[in-house]
């Protein structure tokens, strides 16, 4: 199949390669740091090509078996183009009226979702079930995958720990930062990501990423259960690469307290789980273990590519029905 991407993070979308499909890739939208294709992120997915959303308009590598997109913005964008579309929902509605400052309740934006996806005729899931909760979306969500095959294998050379989080300045209360301040305070701690306020930059690329999470003691993943999940891309790759994770208390948590990281109740908790990892590098050896053996039951990527190909189909079988409709079938 040919599927028509617009970009919104090279992580997520480079998941898509494992569909073995022809993905043609919509660069240069409004809000990115980098025009192109972020190859510090991920590279480009085999056999991917690139364009620009005026020359998808056009028709330019059409016409496609899907189209992908990840907000209301794309779906208005792309409504010029017949063809069955698929709206990735990446965050929660309370996220997204917080960080817009919208005057709007959550039952009105559900409402205009609603809208919007009859007006195109599109289908819509979600990452994860909190952010399908949050809008309203039925259905089973999609959840982020890693292969453990990707990642090197840990050393745990490094006494240190590890997060990875963008914008950290303008997601402060999304990533319950003070909680992270409060544990990690004075502690080693890598942190890595687009947070130029802070002088921190992202990993040169994925493969200097992977050798991040290679060295490193273990991973550090905080988020306030009304705005995020208990856990994000990142956290799923450092599992698979055979981290320990610390968290803080969240109903949504794929971490075992005690078992592959820990998940603090309170800063102090958290800092005495990193202070045991940073002492302990058989006890991060032991509890990685466990980590990797969570990422390959709850975040294999065979399971992102089936939900995603039903996904796929409940699009284009919505497409055909809303075209025979319209052709008086």
């Amino acid at each position: 199949m040919r599927l028509l991407v617009l970009n919104c993070h090279e992580g997520w979308i480079h998941q898509l390669d494992r569909l073995n499909e022809e993905l043609h890739l919509v660069v240069d939208l409004p809000g990115r740091q980098v025009s192109g294709w972020d190859t510090r992120m991920r590279p480009l997915p085999r056999g991917a090509r690139t364009l620009k959303l005026p020359d998808a308009l056009a028709g330019v590598g059409g016409p496609w078996d899907l189209v992908i997109c990840h907000n209301i913005t794309d779906l208005l964008d792309t409504a010029p183009i017949d063809a069955p579309k698929l709206l990735v929902i990446h965050e929660t509605i309370e996220g997204r009226i917080a960080q817009q400052g919208a005057d709007i309740s959550p039952k009105q934006m559900q409402e205009r979702l609603r809208q919007y996806l009859t007006l195109q005729g599109a289908d819509v899931v979600a990452v994860t079930d909190l952010k399908g909760r949050s809008w309203g979306v039925p259905g089973t969500a999609l959840r982020h995958s890693a292969d453990v095959n990707d990642y090197f294998p840990p050393t745990y050379a490094r006494a240190a720990g590890l997060r990875v989080a963008n914008h950290i300045v303008s997601k402060q209360v999304f990533l319950d930062w003070d909680f992270h301040i409060q544990s990690f305070h004075g502690l080693p701690v890598t942190l890595v990501g687009h947070n130029p306020e802070l002088g921190v930059e992202a990993a040169e690329n994925w493969e200097a990423l992977k050798r991040l999470f290679a060295e490193h003691r273990f991973y550090i993943h905080t988020a306030n259960p009304s705005y995020e999940d208990g856990f994000n891309m990142s956290t799923c790759e450092a599992m698979a690469a055979g981290l320990p994770v610390i968290t803080n208390a969240h109903p949504g948590t794929p971490v075992t307290d005690g078992v592959d990281g820990f998940v603090a109740r309170t800063p102090d908790e958290a800092r005495r789980a990193a202070e045991r990892l940073l002492a302990d590098p058989e006890l991060a050896r032991t509890m990685g273990a466990a980590a990797r053996e969570t990422a390959l039951r709850e975040f294999a990527p065979d399971g992102f590519e089936r939900r995603f190909r039903a996904a796929m189909a409940r699009a284009q079988k919505k497409y055909r029905r809303r075209a025979r409709k319209a052709d008086g079938g």
